[in-house]
């Protein structure tokens, strides 16, 4: 069973551009499906954890909206943070996903149990991954991967009975 969901940030629950303003502002946009699955997943028992390799207060707002708590930004060692947060959790690299898509998540993806990427990730990330979305990256992927967890462990009817009305 998936305890811990990990995701990247840029190319993955974003487009990976990057738009800056005449002032040096960062925006990134982030997709609303990506947003409630992440909030489902929640509802369903799991744990979330971002790391990133950039630094943003837009990822931190985000998050928090979302009720992320295990927020890594300005990550170079991936596996190190995981590890950590493993630790935190007891949780094995046995009962994590991660969903990444490019070389800085190859060598912790490879560690986990289940690794997923959106469709448009760079070839090394595609050879490994056990789950390859129909979808780019900040375009739903992280919504599909998380449906894929969710449905692999029977837990996917709880999200949908939890939008339709009961009969009175």
């Amino acid at each position: 069973m998936i305890k811990l969901i990990v995701l990247d940030v840029d190319g993955t629950l974003t487009d990976g551009k990057l738009y800056v303003t005449n002032l040096g502002d960062e925006m990134k946009a982030f997709n609303v499906k990506d947003g409630l699955g992440i909030t489902q997943a929640i509802s369903q028992g799991k744990e979330i954890a971002i790391i990133t390799g950039k630094t943003s207060q837009i990822v931190t707002k985000r998050c928090q909206e979302l009720g992320i708590k295990e927020i890594h930004q300005g990550i170079k060692n991936k596996i190190a943070t995981l590890d950590l947060i493993l630790e935190k959790y007891s949780i094995s690299y046995d009962n994590v996903a991660y969903m990444g898509d490019d070389l800085i998540d190859l060598a912790v993806m490879k560690k986990c149990k289940l690794a997923g990427a959106p469709k448009d990730s760079v070839e090394e990330i595609l050879n490994i991954s056990d789950f390859i979305s129909t979808k780019n990256g900040g375009d739903g992927a992280v919504r599909e991967f998380i449906e894929y967890i969710l449905k692999k462990e029977n837990l996917w009817n709880n999200v949908v009975n939890h939008f339709v009305p009961t009969e009175q």
